[in-house]
C-alpha cells in the first residue's frame, strides 16, 4: 500500500495546488490513498463541507485536522456525516465527529499535542485505547503539535505499533523522514500545501505588523501567489505485518 500524507492545505492557495499538482502525483508515484491535514483549508482557519469536497475532487481520500477544525462553525454539524473528515482523537468523550477511521483496508487516526496547545486528553493514552481496539492491519497517525519534542516522543512510543506518524501542524517541512527501528515510519512535520512566498501561507505584510506591534492583528492567506507548493511524505506500507518499508519525502512546486 502506498500513502502519501499532505501536509496542511492553507487557504484557496493550497486547494489549488491540490487541484494543479495532486493528480500528477497521484499517478507518477502510484498513490493508493491520499490523506491531507485541512484544518486551514478554509481562508487559512478551519474547514467548510464545500473546501473539504474541493479538496476530495482534487484526489484526496481522507481529511485530517486539528486544533483549527473548530474555527468554521458550520463544519461542526458535518462532522458526524459520512464525509471521510477527522478531528483529533483525544477531545473529550461526546465532541462532534470522530478521530479514527477506516478507508479500504487503512486506518487513520488523528491526535493532538498538550505543549503549547489546549490542555484536552492525552493523545498518549487515547491512542493506547484506540489501538487495543483495532482490527490487525495497516494504521497511520496524524499527530498534529506544536512542540517537535511531543511529535518525536509519539513516534518512539508507536514504533512497532502503527505504520506511520506523522506530525502536522507547524508547516514547515522536516528533514528527519525515516523508518524508526521497530517498522514505524516517521516525520516531525509534513509541512503544507499553499503559497510558497509567505509567512506560513499568510501574507508577509500583516506578519511584520503582528511582529513589529505585538497587537492582534488578522493574518489574511496570500491572495495572489507566484508559486504554490505541495509538501508531503510518500509511505510504502507491507498490509501484511502492517508495517512500513519505506518513507521518502515528495514535495512539488508549480509557478503561477
Amino acid at each position: 500500500m502506498r500513502v502519501l500524507f499532505i501536509g496542511d492545505v492553507v487557504g484557496a492557495p493550497g486547494r489549488q495546488a491540490l487541484n494543479v499538482l495532486l493528480p500528477g502525483i497521484r499517478d507518477e508515484l502510484d498513490i493508493d490513498v491520499v490523506i491531507a491535514n485541512g484544518e486551514n483549508a478554509a481562508a487559512g482557519r478551519g474547514l467548510t463541507m464545500k473546501t473539504a469536497e474541493e479538496m476530495f475532487n482534487a484526489g484526496v481520500d481522507i481529511i485530517s485536522s486539528g486544533n483549527h477544525i473548530w474555527d468554521q462553525r458550520e463544519i461542526i454539524e458535518d462532522l458526524d456525516g459520512e464525509a471521510p473528515i477527522l478531528r483529533p482523537a483525544n477531545y473529550p468523550p461526546g465532541s462532534p465527529g470522530r478521530g479514527i477511521l477506516r478507508h479500504e483496508g487503512l486506518t487513520v487516526i488523528n491526535l493532538q499535542g498538550r505543549t503549547f496547545m489546549a490542555n484536552i486528553d492525552c493523545p498518549f493514552r487515547t491512542v493506547d485505547t484506540l489501538l487495543d481496539a483495532q482490527p490487525d492491519g495497516p494504521i497511520v497517525v496524524d499527530m498534529h503539535a506544536e512542540a517537535t519534542s511531543e511529535k518525536v516522543a509519539m513516534g518512539w512510543y508507536l514504533d512497532g505499533r502503527v505504520a506511520a506518524v506523522l506530525g502536522t501542524h507547524t508547516h514547515v517541512p522536516t528533514a528527519d523522514a525515516r523508518l524508526l527501528p521497530h517498522g514505524t515510519a516517521y516525520v516531525t512535520d509534513a509541512g503544507m500545501s499553499g503559497a510558497r512566498d509567505g509567512v506560513l501561507g499568510f501574507e508577509v505584510s500583516a506578519s511584520h505588523r503582528l511582529f513589529l506591534s505585538g497587537l492582534p492583528t488578522r493574518l489574511p492567506v496570500v491572495e495572489k501567489p507566484d508559486v504554490l507548493k505541495l509538501n508531503s511524505v510518500l509511505v510504502e506500507i507491507d498490509e501484511t505485518s502492517g508495517r512500513a518499508r519505506h518513507i521518502e519525502r515528495v514535495d512539488r512546486e508549480h509557478a503561477v
